[in-house]
């Protein structure tokens, strides 16, 4: 099998949104909160251990609050850089701040069918397919849950995830629903599996779990996070507030609240399990005034991504951001024009991992087709991100000179070397109204549809090792 190469976007620089003294208010505010207002942890056995570790706690109300100092020590014990293993050769992702790597969102509960366009609940076959159709494409450098399996057994609902991912990729995968002890000491059985028991020098698996805004952890997904860093899987905290709901309506005041929220669990795993490799997530967004729910899209988002990613850089600590997350129903002028935003906002900022490729419906619903478009939105971000140099090559003096007033330069030498590197759309309509005209119309969701169906019925993904399918299984069986 030949060798593969993803296609991150690099950050030759990056954009500071909030200014210095906006920075340090927030990383202040977020200390007092930790300090004073504390946050809640369902789980008298854990609040028992971070009281070992200096947290103070209150019995009585489940809340533990974080002395500065504890903070400031923690935070020191987080390693800098992080890297993400593969299963496939050339497939590893270094994040230490040089690009941003783009990766399917989840955990919608519905699909949007590939043959009918119309939304359905998920099921296993449904990740199985959306992860080889991911794998195929080079944007997509790893895999979150895009769907839920929701035609098994709820308790081992994530074994089955990374079964049916597992064996339709060959990249590395995140894992986002392994979020009670038990699930994750099975998933890292199942991973141990696959990547032939070298977890804790190749983690091919990492994990994320997710605060419950404002200012709450259950108990299972900090048990789980010490499960994985335990074995060598680096596992980061991810928030979803939403302003006006679970969190102040002021930008500033959503911030304080999601940033002590990630380092409440940041913290946290640092007491529970000193040098565990970590990072910060955040998918935070608004309300909306006429509907009460998420309001996906909009230029709050924009300000969140770019705020979020910067006070992860001023921890040290790599990022991941909510980025391809439209509110439009189907991949139409809005979900461009929403995601065409955000992508460029999450370069921008400088976020190592980008999350969000094939969502619509503000998160609610995955489709393939819009995975292909995003990923085709990632490649042109890409494009302006790697820029041009000015080499007496690429400059072509002689070449124009040579060419001179009135002449072409279609037949130089110089244009067939070149002409290659110039970006090419998939999707989009660049042909002649008549072509255009008499091939139906199409959109570039059509054209996108018909490739994913194409990848779907050629692509073969990196394969398992010899047995290790059926191993998974009696793991599974096991725990069902």
């Amino acid at each position: 099998m030949t060798e593969r190469q993803l296609k991150p976007v690099p950050h030759p620089r990056t954009v500071d949104i909030l200014a210095p003294d906006q920075l340090n208010a927030i990383r202040e505010g977020s200390l007092v909160v930790l300090e004073r207002t504390g946050v809640e942890v369902r789980s008298e056995h854990l609040l028992k251990e971070l009281e070992l570790g200096g947290a103070v706690v209150d019995h009585d109300v489940a809340r533990i609050r974080f002395p500065r100092d504890v903070v400031r020590e923690a935070l020191a014990l987080v390693p800098r850089g992080l890297r993400l293993a593969s299963r496939e050769t050339g497939l590893d992702l270094e994040l230490d701040g040089s690009s941003g790597f783009l990766t399917v969102d989840g955990c919608a509960a519905e699909i949007a069918d590939l043959e009918t366009g119309e939304r359905r609940p998920s099921t296993k076959e449904d990740l199985a397919s959306i992860s080889r159709l991911a794998d195929a494409i080079p944007q997509i450098s790893f895999l979150w849950q895009p769907v839920a399996s929701r035609d098994v057994p709820p308790h081992v609902e994530p074994l089955h995830d990374l079964h049916a991912q597992l064996a339709n990729t060959g990249k590395h995968i995140q894992l986002m629903t392994a979020i009670t002890p038990e699930q994750a000491e099975a998933c890292v059985e199942i991973a141990s599996i696959a990547g032939g028991n070298e977890l804790r020098e190749r983690p091919i698996v990492s994990a994320f779990q997710c605060s419950i805004s404002p200012l709450t952890y259950d108990g299972g997904p900090l048990e789980a996070a010490v499960v994985l860093a335990g074995a060598g899987v680096p596992c980061g905290f991810m928030v979803m507030p939403i302003a006006c709901a679970t969190s102040p309506a002021t930008l500033a005041g959503t911030l304080v609240v999601s940033n002590a929220e990630i380092l409440a669990g940041v913290v946290a795993l640092q007491l529970l399990s000193p040098g565990a490799a970590t990072f910060c997530g955040s998918c935070a967004t608004v309300m909306d005034l006429r509907s009460g729910a998420a309001a996906c899209g909009g230029p709050e988002d924009l300000l969140f991504q770019m705020a979020s990613t910067q006070l992860a850089r001023s921890y040290g600590l790599a990022s991941s951001i909510g980025t391809f997350a439209t509110g439009a129903k189907i991949s139409d002028w809005q979900a461009g024009t929403e995601n065409g935003l955000s992508g460029l906002a999450s370069w921008l900022a400088g976020a190592d991992m980008l999350c969000g490729a094939g969502l619509l419906y503000g998160a609610r619903v995955y489709s393939p087709t819009q995975l292909l478009l995003d990923a085709e939105l990632f490649s042109a971000i890409t494009g302006v991100a790697e820029g041009f140099t000015a080499s007496d090559d690429e400059l072509a003096v002689e070449v124009i000179d040579a060419v001179g007033p009135g002449g072409h330069f279609l037949a130089a030498d110089h244009t067939l070397r070149h002409m290659r590197e110039l970006w090419r759309s998939h999707y989009l309509s660049r042909e002649t109204w008549e072509a255009w005209d008499a091939a139906g119309k199409p959109e570039p969701r059509d054209r996108a549809r018909e490739h994913a169906r194409a990848i779907l019925a050629e692509h073969e993904p990196y394969p398992l090792p010899d047995g290790a399918d059926e191993a998974i299984r009696r793991v599974i069986r096991a725990h069902e």
